[in-house]
């Protein structure tokens, strides 16, 4: 979609209504000398019908300045949107209506196949308005698209709280892509294990992964209110307080050192430290024996939860 696809106008048209800025007047042959591609008939057409253009005597063509004309497409558009989301609202209310009349009410949604399972995930990780929350584990679908949708999420004002499972930690990148996450705002632990892939959208929806091996067997079950949402709902709780902060670094201190922490923090062998700071695995070691001795730790868990705790207290 162009810039102006949510007005209903197409590249083409775009284009052209952009050239008519910088040519107003023109007639049909500066035009068509100007724009050599066939249906400029039409398109000059939609561009009038649609109040970006206006035609005098000649006949010759004027752009209509852009504050006046894309301002009203821009209500009409919002005045659509608007009437769609209310549109929506009404469906829902009749869909959770009619599924409190079912005996037994209709409490889990299967969905199978992974393209299926896929756009749901979508679907769901959007829909959120106040909350976001997830157990992060494979399978891992489009993730930057899954990114794209939470950070618009973040910037929309929605609280985002994500466990990683320690091996997706370990993956090549996957810090800075916390870090940036966590910069946005969003609220990142950490577990050597996950149970599920989960997530939970306000307290209204749940999408929990059933399986993802062979790729096409994937499987999901979206969860409706219910005493079933409810226990998932603890269970991501219970998990979330046992799990291990992945911060952004305080702003006195050196990224290096944050990464280090969270590393640690991890659980992470020597190796995959060495990997996620771009160094070789005997100056990771010696980062981790300078951090444990500045910190007074015997054991490098007990370094990294003495450093977290001492950047908690300098925020």
């Amino acid at each position: 979609m162009t810039g102006l696809g949510a007005l209903g106008l197409g590249p083409d048209e775009e284009a052209l209504y952009e050239l008519l800025l910088d040519h107003s007047p023109a007639t049909p042959d500066q035009l068509a000398a100007a724009w050599p591609r066939p249906a400029l008939g039409a398109l000059l057409a939609s561009l009038e019908a649609k109040g970006l253009l206006t035609t005098s005597a000649g006949p010759r063509y004027a752009a209509v300045a852009p504050e006046i004309a894309l301002d009203v497409l821009l209500l009409a558009a919002e005045r659509e949107l608007l009437a769609a989301r209310e549109r929506a609202r009404e469906l829902e209310e009749a869909f959770q209506r009619q599924a409190r009349e079912r005996t037994p009410p209709a409490v889990v949604e299967v969905v199978t196949g992974r393209r299926a399972v896929e756009q749901r995930h979508a679907q769901i990780q959007r829909a959120a308005r106040r909350q976001l929350r997830g157990l992060s584990k494979p399978p891992y679908f489009d993730r930057l698209g899954s990114v794209t949708a939470q950070r618009e999420l973040l910037d929309g004002g929605v609280s985002s709280r994500m466990i990683y499972e320690r091996d997706f930690v370990a993956g090549a990148g996957a810090l800075r892509l916390i870090e940036e996450m966590a910069e946005a705002g969003q609220q990142a632990r950490v577990l050597p294990s996950l149970p599920m892939k989960l997530y939970v959208v306000d307290d209204r929806l749940a999408l929990l992964l059933l399986s993802h091996e062979p790729a096409d067997a994937v499987a999901a079950l979206v969860i409706h209110p219910s005493g079933l949402l409810e226990a998932l709902i603890r269970l991501f709780d219970g998990l979330w307080q046992r799990a291990l902060p992945l911060a952004p670094p305080a702003r006195d201190q050196p990224r290096d050192d944050a990464r280090l922490i969270a590393l640690l923090l991890s659980g992470l062998t020597d190796e995959a430290i060495a990997r996620q700071l771009g160094v070789g695995r005997r100056t990771a070691e010696r980062r981790i024996a300078e951090l444990m001795a500045r910190l007074g730790a015997r054991t490098r868990f007990q370094a990294g939860v003495l450093a977290a705790l001492t950047s908690a207290r300098r925020e």
